[in-house]
């Protein structure tokens, strides 16, 4: 089993009026390149995308896409068609996956993100597992900000991915807990500006410094207790990703919330401190994430049932 930052299919299926590769091109609209300055995403097709995407607005007889000098985006006819797509993908997925089940060993790929932290902290243990079982399905590993990924789920860009539940779950998604970690409030181990606002017994929430995450379970836990309790909170910075709020609290800048479980892992831990005499929010539950139409593959399924 290989594992890979990007791996491109052949076009070793013909879908109704397109290829493999083609409908793969409009149904991941999110990697077209954005052309914003210092973005380090790569553009979406290898070269020769081009001439792709006006055989592709050719054929359905419509034009899916709008372009001009710098950007590619989707026109009306683009996105009904998007949908069409990513359903005939998944769908010959599964015909093709359940051929290969017959053979009794599966082949093919699988594509699954996560941030960082769980990446050691999970997916080791999951791989480790899969790999001997088996070892001619290759895996398409991607890491970035957890609190994205189950959007990636949803617009089916990723097969699995690894991230907190929100309090409410789309009906169309599968989930598998994994393990629960407290969110904790941290603080610098010491810090003169910051110490007389933390001393007990009660913490000067409304002039505390705080560092959220911009979006997520985590900030709208926090959200929720501030707003119970009435405190309008001084948020110095937003961030993404819970590694970038250990980084940033270690440095003094602010009082942050993170699950646990990203403390425990991080290299910065020694320079931080959680509050004793902080609020006690919802724990974090992690888990699998995937489309319940998705678990129809028996590659996906296979992963699945690994925990």
């Amino acid at each position: 089993m290989g594992i890979a930052t990007e791996v491109f299919s052949p076009a070793y299926a013909i879908i109704p009026a397109y290829g493999y590769q083609e409908s793969q091109t409009v149904s991941q609209p999110q990697r077209q390149p954005a052309f914003r300055p210092g973005q380090r995403s790569l553009p979406y097709q290898p070269v020769g995308s081009e001439p792709q995407h006006q055989a592709t607005g050719r054929k359905p007889g419509c034009e899916p896409f709008e372009r001009d000098n710098r950007t590619v985006s989707l026109t009306h006819e683009g996105k009904v068609f998007q949908e069409y797509a990513r359903e005939a993908l998944i769908q010959w997925d599964v015909v093709r996956n359940d051929l290969l089940a017959e053979a009794q060993e599966l082949h093919g790929e699988i594509s699954v993100f996560c941030s960082v932290t769980a990446s050691y902290s999970f997916l080791y243990d999951i791989l480790s597992d899969f790999r001997q079982q088996h070892p001619k399905i290759a895996i398409k590993l991607h890491t970035g900000d957890a609190e994205g990924a189950i959007a990636r789920i949803m617009s089916g860009n990723e097969d699995i991915t690894i991230a907190a539940k929100p309090d409410s779950l789309a009906s169309t998604l599968a989930f598998k807990p994994i393990a629960a970690s407290p969110l904790v409030f941290i603080a610098p181990l010491q810090d003169a500006s910051l110490d007389p606002l933390l001393a007990e017994p009660a913490v000067q929430w409304q002039n505390v410094p705080m560092i959220l995450s911009e979006e997520g379970v985590a900030r709208k836990r926090a959200d929720q207790w501030f707003k119970d309790n009435r405190i309008n909170p001084l948020i110095y910075a937003q961030v993404a990703g819970n590694e970038a709020i250990v980084s940033m609290v270690s440095l003094g800048f602010g009082v942050g919330v993170v699950p646990k479980i990203v403390l425990d892992n991080s290299p910065l831990a020694d320079r931080v401190r959680i509050l004793q005499n902080a609020p006690a929010l919802k724990a974090y539950e992690v888990g699998l994430f995937a489309l319940k139409k998705k678990l129809q593959s028996p590659i996906i399924s296979a992963f699945w049932a690994q925990l």
